[in-house]
């Protein structure tokens, strides 16, 4: 929770302040990246008061951890996530309805964040913008070459490794061959048979 309460209520007052808070629980993309519980979270905060609340602006700094997608090596980025938001007054709620209707605007629609007793929690803000800020498929380097699709070998440890390409069609046409030299292995061996036979009678 962050308190605005010696920013006070005059339009066009600010105040800047400079935080350090741990990383709350699953802070990230789940099982793919994501700042580890209790990290510490670097914040950068700009609070202005306007005539229905406090605007929050913001920049916050901290270390991810994830795996690549490519070699499934374990990972660590920095990552930068800045955001704004708007923490209205409860007094000023019914003021900001009442001229979002007189310009035809649906304030119905519109998600309102509000302070109580001049407190804000920042926790889901962060939480938007640090997801949106994390890439959805890290990778270790950007020129990773990943793992052998065949064996799994991890290709960056052995940039040499290949494995014989066979054309699957004349693999099909290999195995009919090795069908047709067993079949006439079968019918040699019947025909040898056959004339040992004649030659004992």
């Amino acid at each position: 929770m962050f308190d605005t309460h010696e920013l006070g209520r005059r339009p066009g007052a600010l105040q800047r302040l400079t935080r350090s808070v741990p990383a709350p629980k699953d802070l990230g993309i789940e099982e793919v990246v994501g700042i580890p519980e209790g990290d510490a979270v670097e914040l950068e905060l700009r609070l202005e008061s306007v005539m229905e609340g406090v605007l929050v602006t913001g920049t916050a700094r901290a270390s991810a951890e994830g795996e690549c997608v490519r070699c499934l090596e374990p990972l660590r980025l920095d990552v930068v996530a800045e955001f704004q938001e708007m923490f209205t007054y409860p007094d000023a709620d019914d003021r900001s309805r009442g001229r979002a209707a007189d310009a035809g605007d649906d304030a119905e629609g519109e998600d309102v964040v509000f302070l109580k007793d001049g407190l804000f929690d920042l926790e889901p803000v962060l939480r938007d913008a640090v997801v949106l800020a994390l890439p959805m498929q890290p990778v270790c380097r950007e020129d990773c070459a990943g793992l052998c699709t065949q064996c799994g070998v991890r290709l960056d440890d052995d940039p040499d490794h290949h494995h014989d390409a066979l054309d699957i069609r004349w693999a099909a046409l290999q195995g009919l061959a090795d069908t047709i030299k067993d079949g006439e292995k079968d019918n040699m061996g019947g025909a040898a048979a056959g004339v040992d036979e004649k030659q004992e009678k």
